[in-house]
């Protein structure tokens, strides 16, 4: 039987991180079932979930915590992979969210999905220099999953009037395909 880990690491930036994650897996009979790695600021952040035979469990997590000597911050969490049920009574949607960068976007988004039910499931962000003007353009895009009885049309309804109040565009996408690039406005 194998067993499912979260791991999470940061650590200074430089080559050869994700090799050094990665063959610790291996090295445990693992497999990367799903991972994020960004570079942000000179910092490298990895989060993966990670399967290993569950006679190997304990000696990957001594493993991958041990790079914490080479100086990475490394934590491992054990997690159940959701059942297929679960993922199928929730409508997956895409959400896009671009406007000029100020405080507080993020959170605002977040709250107004908080209080509706809505989990996120991925959820990225920058900030450019817009083409024209080179002013801060934030753009956010997500994947979210709405409670069973909401609608896609529902929710771009209700973030479109959050989005009035942040002063942000927003499109919302009824499926995990890419987001369009321009928000509707």
């Amino acid at each position: 039987m194998r067993k499912h880990l979260v791991l999470t690491a940061s650590g200074r930036d430089r080559p050869g991180i994700v090799e050094r994650f990665t063959s610790t897996v291996i090295a445990a009979d693992g497999n990367v079932e799903a991972s994020r790695m960004a570079r942000l600021g000179g910092e490298f952040a990895i989060l993966m979930l990670v399967s290993v035979p569950e006679e190997n469990l304990g000696a990957f997590r001594e493993s991958a915590e041990s790079l914490r000597d080479e100086s990475f911050d490394v934590h491992t969490r054990l997690t159940d992979c959701v059942a297929a049920e679960e993922m199928a009574s929730s409508t997956p949607c895409g959400i896009t969210v671009m406007g000029a960068d100020h405080m507080g976007i993020i959170h605002d988004v977040a709250r107004f999905l908080a209080s509706q039910g809505i989990n996120v499931e991925t959820l990225d962000t920058d900030v450019v220099a817009a083409p024209m003007s080179g002013s801060p353009l934030f753009t956010m895009s997500a994947v979210v999953k709405l409670p069973p009885g909401m609608t896609v049309d529902q929710l771009r309804e209700a973030l479109d009037e959050v989005a009035e109040d942040v002063g942000v565009g927003t499109a919302v996408h009824p499926r995990i395909t890419e987001p369009e690039s321009q928000p509707e406005e």
